[in-house]
């Protein structure tokens, strides 16, 4: 017993003194303890280490359980305190662009409907993406690489190998981890001057208010009905625009809803949602890899010619890409007078 507590303290003191890290040597004391234990159950009784070491494993066992009770215990005390702090909202960024963003946006300050007020514009923007899956994945990307100084992005799911097929912003290595944190470290990498907010969870009646009131502007690349209609509501009571994207087998769907600019709302242009196999999801009906990549990048760039009053957005239009035949058309769209949402619950949208 006392030869093992002498090793111990030697592996603490030599780790200490040779600049070793605390979690190297705790590491080190585990393969100790680990050792122990092999002694105790391999060796027969009166073996001459198995009494140097105290005889008995259920002496160590006891020591090992401890140890776990105490380690969790600092854990759930350090998550405790950590949720007890104030949050401290992060250092203000500076109004000056640094060198390194003006050459990294060079391409854009040059665009004459972009320019240096355009990049300021974006730098200083709030935009909520709703789903990191086949759209948000693409637009996640490119609303970082385009300097978006916010970016929040909302999802329950994680990564699976299914994906990989369309998600390009998570990797393989990052199969079982939740979407949003697999996103924000592709992001983060592609771009550091951004700011990204995951959240990990469902979007739900009860927090979608609170949370659209911290953004600008919004961009659906949900894949039902449920959520898409939930969005629609809180983007309209928060008199957000929404970017709106939708995939089905070979062809794509994009538009702007923003009933406070007198544009129409999701529901305006479907009243209901369709009756159960009607609406295929993808995982039933298949989808082309690359399509989510074309069209979440429209997104993208409906956000930007939003934030910067860039250009003509998709506002009261939708534009359809058929993928299979290389055709896209433009169709009109119109408010309805008796919509729920934007119209006969709440007339004033209409105006700016």
């Amino acid at each position: 017993m006392l030869l093992v507590l002498a090793l111990a303290a030697a592996i603490w003191g030599l780790g200490r003194l040779m600049g070793a890290s605390r979690s190297a040597r705790l590491y080190l004391l585990g393969l100790l303890y680990v050792a122990v234990l092999m002694i105790h159950v391999a060796l027969p009784e009166g073996h001459g280490l198995r009494a140097a070491t105290g005889g008995s494993a259920a002496l160590w066992l006891l020591l090992g359980g401890f140890a776990v009770l105490v380690l969790v215990y600092r854990l759930g005390l350090g998550k405790l305190r950590a949720r007890a702090q104030p949050q401290v909202d992060p250092a203000p960024v500076s109004a000056r662009m640094s060198d390194s963003e003006l050459d990294r946006y060079a391409r854009h300050i040059v665009l004459r409907e972009l320019g240096g007020p355009g990049q300021k514009k974006l730098r200083a923007a709030r935009v909520l993406v709703v789903g990191a899956g086949g759209l948000g994945a693409p637009a996640l990307q490119y609303l970082a690489a385009a300097g978006v100084g916010t970016i929040g992005v909302i999802d329950g799911d994680v990564v699976e190998n299914a994906n990989l097929q369309r998600q390009v912003i998570h990797t393989d290595a990052r199969i079982g981890m939740p979407k949003v944190f697999s996103a924000q470290a592709a992001m983060l990498a592609q771009n550091p001057h951004v700011t990204v907010r995951p959240y990990h969870r469902r979007l739900t009646e009860e927090i979608a208010r609170e949370l659209f009131a911290d953004y600008d502007l919004v961009l659906d690349g949900t894949d039902n009905f449920t959520t898409r209609y939930l969005v629609n509501r809180a983007a309209v009571a928060a008199r957000l625009p929404l970017v709106s994207g939708a995939l089905s087998q070979w062809e794509g769907q994009l538009s702007v809803f923003d009933p406070a600019r007198g544009a129409p709302c999701y529901q305006c242009l479907f009243p209901e949602a369709p009756a159960p196999g009607l609406a295929p999801s993808c995982a039933e009906a298949g989808v082309l890899g690359p399509l989510p990549g074309v069209v979440g990048a429209m997104m993208a760039v409906e956000a930007v010619k939003l934030i910067a009053g860039a250009g003509q957005p998709l506002r009261g239009e939708m534009l359809i890409y058929d993928a299979l035949w290389g055709e896209t058309r433009k169709i009109r769209l119109h408010r309805r007078a008796d919509c729920p949402v934007c119209c006969a619950a709440a007339p004033d949208l209409a105006k700016p």
